[in-house]
């Protein structure tokens, strides 16, 4: 779930002069942002009890810097209710140090990073290298920006071909990967067996599901052996929660494959409690 500092969130515009990724999702008519107030509030409709949360990853390190303290603040104030990831720029100066001080300061992930808006290789080895490191060492995962290559256009739908994310993968081994909405489909080429064995640690997200795809969707990754590495996520402010159950419970999966995807999966992964 995204969350956003007040001070974004009341003059966007003033932010998208300087970063042409945030003002083209910001023209997006579905656009909206969201406090952490808003998030613990939207825990009433039942859905969830817990979030994890992380601001807009902004090519600029000093406005993740900005995004990353209202997330360190939010986290100690409801750490019942909430986990932090952080907001980094890749393959920039100072990102080790940020990631540092943020994992010190309490979160426990980084993500989104957005391949096109970030203006990083994805499938270039020297250019991941540093973020992956950083990750390994604190035993981090990483949630990555991908989209379906096919179908309608909206804003943000990059064109990082599926091949880049697999040789990023591939790059990437032995790190927790979090492949958002779907991986970009990339997940229904686990039947490969190639592709399986260099993705064992990878994760996807089921973000924007309702935008995307019906709950045929979940019968794929069911028949695929892959319900323990699906998470849910809702993209909030986005989409609320309660858009995904329609096709959670239209799908053929079981009570107990619901809920490794709305809770058990992402606990094992971020090494919370019960």
């Amino acid at each position: 779930m995204h969350i956003t500092p007040p001070e974004i969130s009341e003059n966007p515009k003033k932010y998208a002069k300087k970063e042409p990724y945030f003002a083209m999702l910001s023209k997006n008519p579905h656009n909206r942002y969201a406090s952490a107030e808003d998030i613990i509030a939207s825990f009433e409709d039942g859905v969830i009890d817990h979030a994890v949360v992380f601001g807009f990853a902004f090519k600029d390190l000093g406005l993740c810097r900005l995004v990353n303290d209202y997330v360190i603040e939010k986290v100690k104030e409801f750490p019942e209710k909430l986990t932090g990831f952080m907001s980094i720029s890749p393959n920039v100066r100072g990102m080790e140090r940020e990631i540092a001080r943020c994992y010190d300061a309490g979160l426990r992930g980084i993500g989104e990073i957005y391949p096109e808006g970030q203006r990083i290789n994805i499938d270039n080895k020297k250019e991941t290298a540093p973020l992956i490191s950083a990750c390994l060492e604190r035993d981090m995962p990483l949630i990555v920006h991908v989209n379906e290559p096919v179908g309608h256009y909206y804003h943000g739908k990059s064109d990082i071909p599926l091949k880049k994310i697999e040789k990023f993968i591939e790059n990437s081994m032995g790190a927790k990967i979090v492949l958002a909405h779907w991986g970009g489909g990339i997940f229904l080429y686990e039947t490969m067996k190639e592709i399986k064995e260099k993705f064992t640690n990878v994760y996807y997200d089921i973000a924007a599901t309702p935008f995307l795809y019906d709950e045929r969707i979940y019968n794929s990754a069911k028949a695929l052996g892959l319900c323990e590495k699906i998470l849910f996520a809702s993209d909030f402010p986005l989409l609320p929660q309660s858009r995904y159950m329609e096709g959670l419970e239209k799908s053929n999966l079981s009570a107990e494959e619901k809920r490794l995807i709305l809770s058990e999966n992402a606990k094992r992964l971020l090494g919370l409690c019960n």
